[in-house]
């Protein structure tokens, strides 16, 4: 089977032109759905009178649209079972603090109020100034890392395709509304590593290729052929992580979905991008730089 994904170029330009652009204008149309640790929120603590499960409780918040919201046990040793439960959720009025509270009486069993306290947005702030701040130190480090590694022009087109790979995203989870939480971080970073992964071992591929390539080949040749012999790998890696977030997602719990789905999307778009994009980048930089030396 012979590999010409370079001779697709247009397509492969057209449509990520396409969603990059999608993706911009549902970030400035809808926003994010930032959660409590970048907007503040409501901390309630109730302790029942019996030992109850998180999963009781997280059913009843489902009522409310709170299903994201973060619970854990205060003063138990057991992540199963417990009586003193702690809910950070988004902010609430004192009406859908007392509404849940009732709730949480009538469906799950009786229980003391301990505490209702709200997160100022001054932490959520600090947060949301520190996750940019950590995502910006990555991306730097990356550059000067494929910079040093690469000539300029492999560089700047791995560049080219993480940025592509944040964009899609970002604006998968501002077009359907998702809750950005701080796992959202953490997951984010791990989609840049892997698609850094990704156009490494390719552009590793090249640039080995082209101490013994034929002189009589062109670099969308060289292009092609180190795309064939990585593409099984890339092929392997994308299927074991997929099916490891996917599994995440169905099977994690409601807290871990969307940090699983940010790998699933994150992960698509990178092996897209480094396969279609970043060396199409490539190749088109290459040649037209060829012809303009052979035209002066």
């Amino acid at each position: 089977m012979r590999f010409d994904v370079i001779a697709h170029k247009k397509w492969w330009f057209g449509i990520s032109a396409l969603l990059v652009a999608l993706s911009i204008v549902s970030i400035v149309l809808f926003k994010f759905n930032l959660g409590i640790d970048y907007t503040g929120g409501t901390i309630v603590e109730v302790e029942f009178s019996q030992n109850v499960k998180l999963s009781q409780v997280r059913e009843v918040l489902k009522e409310y649209d709170l299903e994201n919201a973060v619970l854990q046990f205060s003063g138990s040793d057991s992540t199963e079972e417990g009586q003193d439960v702690i809910i950070r959720t988004r902010n609430l009025d004192s009406n859908e603090s007392k509404s849940l509270v009732d709730s949480l009486t009538a469906k799950v069993g009786q229980n003391t109020v301990k505490r209702i306290e709200s997160v100022g947005a001054v932490i959520g702030s600090e947060v949301t100034k520190n996750a940019l701040l950590n995502l910006g130190v990555a991306f730097l480090a990356l550059a000067i890392y494929i910079s040093f590694r690469f000539e300029y022009k492999i560089a700047i087109s791995s560049l080219i395709a993480i940025f592509h790979d944040l964009i899609m995203v970002m604006g998968f989870f501002s077009f359907f509304h998702l809750e950005i939480d701080s796992s959202f971080l953490a997951a984010l970073l791990t989609v840049i590593g892997y698609s850094m992964n990704e156009t490494v071992v390719i552009f590793d591929r090249i640039r080995e290729n082209t101490r013994t390539h034929k002189r009589s080949d062109t670099f969308k040749d060289l292009a092609n052929a180190s795309i064939e012999q990585s593409i099984h790998r890339s092929f392997y890696t994308l299927s074991t992580v997929l099916f490891a977030c996917v599994s995440l997602y169905l099977f994690g719990g409601d807290t871990t979905k969307n940090f699983a789905l940010v790998m699933i999307v994150g992960f698509v778009s990178g092996a897209y991008s480094s396969i279609c994009v970043a060396t199409s980048l490539w190749e088109t930089w290459k040649s037209r730089s060829k012809n303009v030396s052979r035209n002066a």
